[in-house]
C-alpha cells in the first residue's frame, strides 16, 4: 500500500461512482480546479465550495476538495479576486488544493445522494423514485464477409469502437458458413458475374458497440467490406436495469404517526438554522416514505405514484406544495437543502476509500462539519401551529 496516489488516479475512482455521463446537461461536474498529474494525500469532502470549507481544506492540507455543488456552474468571464467565484479559484490554488465536483450524477448514482439520506432515516427496501434511462445502450453488429477478410474487417470496426468490452478490445464471434447471392444487371460485384449465382465461403462476425458508437461503426463497416453492397444487420441489445435514478423510495420497519416520523427526521439530519416544516394530518401513519436529497418539487407526480405515505425533500415552494397537499397523500416534510445532501458525504468517502484501496492505495480523507446552508437565523411569529386553525 502506498499513502499517496495521483490525483488522476483518484478521479478515475470518483468517476467510476459518479460517472459525468449521467449529470444533467446543464450542469458543471468534474475536475474545476487541479493538475491529473499532482500527488494526493488527503481528500476532503464537503457539500459547498463556500470560502469557508475552502480556508478548511486548505488549513487542513488537502490536495483534494470533493464538494457535491459546483463553483462555477454558470460561465464567469473572470476569475479576479473581485468577485466571489474569482476569490475561490485563486484560494484553491493558492493553497494547493484541487477541486472536483459531483453534483447531478451523484444524485442518480447508486449509491448516491438519496440512498444516503433513506439510510440516515432508516429506510430499507430502496429502489428509485424516477429510474434513469441507461445511458450504455448496447448494440451489436453483425456482417458477413469472405474468409480472408475477416480480420481487416475486424480490425476496422474495432478501430471505429465496436467490440470494446470492459477492459477488453477487438472482441468479435466468428463462425463460418456459406453466402449465396446473385448479381444484376448495374452491378459491380467484387466476387462473382453479373446473372450467375455465386456461393462463397464466409465468415460471420459479431461485435457489440456502444449505441452512441452506430453511426460511426456502421461507416466503418462500409469502408472496409470488399462487397459493393455489404448485408450487415444492427441489433439493439436489452438494457440491464440498474438501482440508478432521482430520489429513493423505502420503508421504516414499523408504521409512525407523521409527527413522530417528522422528529425522526429532526433527530436523523444535521442542524441547521431554519426549522423542519411538516404538511399534512400530524396522526397520519407513515410506512413508505420517498426521499430527494435538495430540491424535489418537481418529483411530486412520482411520489404520488410510488404510493409513499410521506414525501421528504427541501425547498419546497408555496404553490407546488399547496397543490400537491390539495390531492391528497403524501403528507410533506420540507427541511434544508444542505442537511438533506450532508449524509451523501461520508458515503462518498467510504467508497473511494475502498475505491482506491482495491488499488493498493490509500489515503487520509475528512468531512466537512461546516454548517454551510446559507440561512443563519429565524424569527418566530407569534401565530402558532394551533392559532392558524382558529383564524
Amino acid at each position: 500500500m502506498t499513502d499517496s496516489a495521483r490525483l488522476a488516479d483518484v478521479l478515475a475512482v470518483l468517476d467510476e461512482l459518479y460517472d459525468p455521463r449521467w449529470a444533467q446537461e446543464w450542469d458543471s461536474v468534474g475536475l474545476v480546479v487541479g493538475n491529473p498529474d499532482d500527488l494526493v494525500r488527503r481528500v476532503m469532502f464537503a457539500v459547498d465550495p463556500v470560502m469557508a470549507v475552502i480556508e478548511e481544506a486548505a488549513a487542513w492540507e488537502a490536495d483534494l476538495l470533493v464538494t457535491h455543488h459546483p463553483l462555477l456552474l454558470r460561465g464567469v468571464q473572470s476569475v479576479a479576486t473581485t468577485s466571489s467565484k474569482g476569490r475561490a479559484v485563486t484560494a484553491l490554488v493558492r493553497g494547493g488544493v484541487a477541486l472536483h465536483v459531483a453534483h447531478t450524477n451523484a444524485d442518480v448514482a447508486d449509491p448516491g445522494v438519496s440512498d444516503a439520506l433513506a439510510g440516515a432515516l432508516g429506510l430499507t427496501e430502496l429502489r428509485p423514485l424516477r429510474p434513469s434511462a441507461p445511458v450504455d445502450a448496447l448494440d451489436k453488429v453483425v456482417t458477413f464477409v469472405p474468409h480472408a477478410d475477416a480480420d481487416r474487417v475486424i480490425d476496422a470496426l474495432a478501430a471505429a469502437g465496436a467490440g470494446e468490452l470492459g477492459d477488453y478490445a477487438r472482441c468479435a464471434w466468428t463462425t463460418q458458413g456459406v453466402g449465396t447471392f446473385l448479381p444484376l444487371p448495374g452491378a459491380q460485384p467484387a466476387v462473382g458475374e453479373v446473372g450467375t449465382a455465386e456461393r462463397v465461403e464466409e465468415t460471420r462476425i459479431e461485435m457489440v458497440l456502444r449505441r452512441d458508437r452506430r453511426s460511426a461503426v456502421i461507416g466503418a463497416l462500409k469502408a472496409a467490406h470488399p462487397y459493393e453492397e455489404p448485408a450487415y444487420d444492427v441489433l439493439e441489445l436489452a438494457s440491464v436495469e440498474s438501482g440508478r435514478g432521482l430520489g429513493r423510495v423505502g420503508q421504516l420497519r414499523e408504521p409512525e404517526k407523521l409527527d413522530e416520523f417528522a422528529a425522526r427526521v429532526a433527530r436523523s439530519l444535521p442542524a441547521t438554522a431554519g426549522p423542519i416544516r411538516v404538511a399534512g394530518d400530524r396522526d397520519c401513519p407513515v410506512r413508505s416514505v420517498a426521499v430527494c436529497g435538495g430540491a424535489g418539487d418537481d418529483l411530486f407526480g412520482d411520489v404520488r405514484a410510488s404510493g409513499a405515505d410521506v414525501f421528504v425533500t427541501a425547498d419546497l415552494r408555496h404553490h407546488p406544495a399547496s397543490e400537491a397537499i390539495e390531492q391528497g397523500p403524501p403528507a410533506l416534510v420540507d427541511c434544508a437543502h444542505w442537511a438533506t445532501e450532508w449524509p451523501w458525504l461520508a458515503d462518498a468517502d467510504r467508497l473511494l476509500q475502498d475505491g482506491l484501496t482495491r488499488r493498493g492505495v490509500t489515503v487520509q480523507t475528512r468531512v466537512s462539519t461546516l454548517v454551510t446552508d446559507p440561512w443563519t437565523s429565524t424569527v418566530s411569529t407569534t401565530t402558532t401551529t394551533d392559532d392558524r386553525s382558529q383564524r
